[in-house]
């Protein structure tokens, strides 16, 4: 949302001031660490190849051979051009292409033809971008592209002649040479951090590069102290950024080892405080659950990480650094969100989803949030980062947190959150065959003098998830307020869900994909079934429901419900269907 208050704008310049301070402060002792003057002796060969753990499509190789690019949603077909010399049609395409990891498709292929496809697009990328290209010379984009070309150098200079070897050596030491000035440039987070292992890998790959090594992993040490948590979850919050690093952090592991050389302490600590989080976040179906940005989980490349993790125990209950709970019994699984949100140089990504949990039976999803779109969805970026976005309370129709937008700052930050929830207190314990879970927030204190507590406890037999939302005044008391004070609990269903109201209009009958049925009951005065979507699935966004419950703070302050097994599963019958009394007809 815009801030255009007098207010806000005092707020957006004391956030922005704040950022700038802490960002050049990090770059300056960064800086002297690095000795980023030190240009280096250029290398003349390499000596190693890390691995790729991202899964390959051969059949993705033919589609390249005939000239057709599909990146991102949009496919494009060259007709003879250069891919590298047309018009992208979007940002997030052209990144794709430049950043160079669709060669590992042509490697699966397997054939001489793959391989010489493969040269000729690097020998055609060094040519057309000898010129600056914005998207192709950002620093997170050089970087994927130098872990994609290192990676693959199996596939690209086998058979080659000396003359393109020389180019393509002489083209790494130019990119390396750019990312080390650039590399503090691009966007606080992941993508940084990306940078800082693409010069770790690139030294380690390269011959003749001691200081280089050196320099670089202590870099990297430094950038993974500063996002990885102690409970291994990342600054951002965003659960999809500790699979996306760990896919370039495991191959970086094993080159070190390859080159005989030690990883640091710092390296293998985040690792082994990675690798759990990833059961910790993982719900019933496989996927994870959506907070933060997060967007469809590739199951294939989660698998591939998750055959890395030597223990392989029990998921992590608690992870009060990243700021999430998890609740499983007998199949049942609930993800919690219960944190702050992340420092503003690290939250352009971030959601206003405080106290939204996710639900999923078996391997079945039922209550989720609403997840995110691509980079290129614009406006229904913003709606998915909102508050309604997400199973949780909404006052006044109003987010929890507030994004910055439309200024000078926010074209410096990106859409970051500047305010939001300060205190998150929770409280997890067992009672009465359950684990409870309270937790309360502030977001709405400033602007309604409203405090959200959310109470759910899940029964040890998995077969139900109870829930209280009371509004409570700062002091803890109960709301003396005739002001802005609507309400609304919404509870976003799975597209598979089939949901009836049933004809008190006090419950909703629920019917899981293989028959299976769960039964939503409330003690407010009006609930109902609206309009919602899902934009994370994996063939694009797709229309759903979404339980609501409206209500007044000076009428109802608290509100309990609960969600609980009516029947077991079986195979739906073809043509049955939901009534409003919950019958089959």
């Amino acid at each position: 949302m815009a801030v255009g208050s007098v207010s806000g704008q005092g707020r957006q310049m004391r956030y922005a001031v704040g950022a700038l301070s802490r960002a050049a402060a990090y770059r300056y002792h960064a800086s002297i660490l690095y000795r980023w003057r030190y240009a280096g002796r250029p290398s003349e060969r390499l000596l190693i190849a890390p691995i790729d753990l991202r899964t390959a499509d051969p059949t993705v190789a033919l589609d390249i051979y005939e000239g057709r690019f599909v990146f991102s949603g949009n496919g494009v077909d060259v007709d003879g051009y250069s891919v590298f010399d047309i018009e992208a049609p979007s940002d997030e395409w052209a990144r794709t292409l430049h950043g160079f990891s669709w060669l590992r498709h042509l490697r699966a292929a397997d054939m001489a033809i793959a391989r010489a496809n493969a040269r000729a697009l690097v020998s055609e990328w060094i040519k057309y971008t000898s010129h600056y290209d914005p998207i192709a010379w950002e620093p997170d984009v050089v970087a994927r592209r130098l872990i994609s070309w290192l990676s693959q150098t199996p596939l690209i200079l086998e058979g080659c002649d000396y003359p393109f070897y020389r180019r393509f050596m002489r083209s790494i030491n130019r990119q390396v040479r750019h990312l080390r000035r650039t590399a503090f440039d691009g966007r606080p987070g992941v993508p940084r951090l990306r940078v800082m292992i693409a010069l770790a890998a690139t030294a380690l790959s390269m011959s003749d590069q001691p200081r280089f090594l050196k320099a670089s992993s202590r870099l990297l040490d430094l950038e993974l102290v500063r996002q990885i948590l102690p409970d291994g979850g990342h600054v951002s919050r965003n659960p999809g950024a500790v699979l996306d690093l760990l896919v370039d952090l495991l191959p970086l592991r094993q080159a070190y080892t390859a080159r005989g050389t030690q990883p640091s302490r710092i390296l293998l600590s985040a690792i082994d405080r990675m690798m759990p989080m990833l059961r910790f976040f993982r719900m019933g179906d496989g996927s994870f659950a959506r907070f933060n940005g997060l967007g469809h989980t590739p199951g294939d490349l989660l698998a591939t990480v998750l055959a890395y993790d030597d223990v392989r125990g029990a998921p992590l209950a608690n992870a009060p650094h990243s700021g999430y709970q998890r609740l499983e019994a007998t199949g049942t699984v609930v993800v919690m969100d219960t944190g702050r949100p992340p420092p503003t140089s690290f939250s352009v990504e971030a959601h206003a989803g405080c106290l939204s949990f996710e639900l999923s039976v078996g391997r079945q999803r039922i209550i989720l949030n609403c997840g995110s779109p691509g980079w290129d969805a614009g406006p229904m970026r913003r709606m998915a980062r909102t508050t309604a976005a997400h199973s949780t309370v909404t006052l006044n129709d109003s987010s929890s947190c507030r994004f910055l937008t439309r200024s000078w700052v926010g074209d410096f930050l990106g859409e970051a959150i500047v305010s939001g929830p300060t205190r998150v207190d929770v409280d997890r314990h067992a009672e009465d065959e359950t684990t409870v879970v309270v937790a309360r927030h502030n977001g709405y204190v400033d602007r309604y003098g409203i405090v959200h507590e959310r109470r759910i406890s899940l029964s040890d037999a998995g077969d139900r998830l109870e829930g209280v939302d009371n509004f409570l005044a700062p002091s803890g008391n109960a709301v003396n307020r005739s002001g802005k004070d609507a309400f609304a609990i919404r509870f976003h269903l799975h597209p598979a869900v089939q949901a009836v109201l049933r004809e008190d209009g006090r419950s909703i009958v629920m019917e899981l994909p293989d028959g299976e049925r769960w039964e939503f009951e409330t003690d407010a005065p009006e609930i109902d079934i609206e309009e919602s979507i899902l934009f994370v699935d994996a063939r694009g966004s797709r229309a759903t429901d979404q339980i609501v419950i409206h209500g007044r703070v000076q009428h109802t302050q608290s509100v309990s419900w609960q969600i609980h097994r009516t029947a077991l599963g079986g195979r739906r019958l073809r043509g049955t269907a939901l009534t409003a009394s919950g019958e089959t007809r």
